[in-house]
């Protein structure tokens, strides 16, 4: 690598990221990384700066709800690179429809928890 791109150990990677080790190594096995992992001559794993760019985004999908699976097809059609534009797309349209119906479900809650919460002070208020 050159010097602009430092190698990163599994351990600075999970600093960086919040994932732990374990984390990392199980994104590594269900084939999530952008690129495969590089080993140092002891067979010491080592990342780079987009790797972890990398892994921002896939904690960002699975924090948003996205499954290991259609991560890992998104991964797929990253790594076969131009071409596939269209259905990267639709699986990110797909997505974003489900966080969309996530956040509408999560309000309708938060409305009636709010009602709720309003209620009980009112109580304790003595109104």
């Amino acid at each position: 690598m050159s010097v602009d791109t430092p190698e990163l150990s599994i351990g600075e990677v999970a600093e960086r990221t919040g994932l732990s080790v374990h984390a990392l190594r199980f994104y590594e096995r269900e084939g999530i990384l952008a690129n495969p992992v590089r080993r140092a001559a002891g067979g010491r794993r080592l990342y780079s700066e987009d790797d972890v760019e990398w892994l921002r985004l896939c904690i960002l999908l699975r924090a948003s709800g996205m499954p290991v699976p259609l991560i890992r097809r998104y991964t797929e059609l990253v790594r076969q690179g131009d071409g596939n534009e269209q259905e990267r797309l639709g699986l990110l349209r797909q997505h974003e429809q489900q966080v969309v119906e996530q956040i509408a479900e999560l309000n309708r809650c938060l409305d009636v928890i709010r009602y709720k919460v309003a209620k009980y002070e009112d109580h304790l208020a003595g109104h």
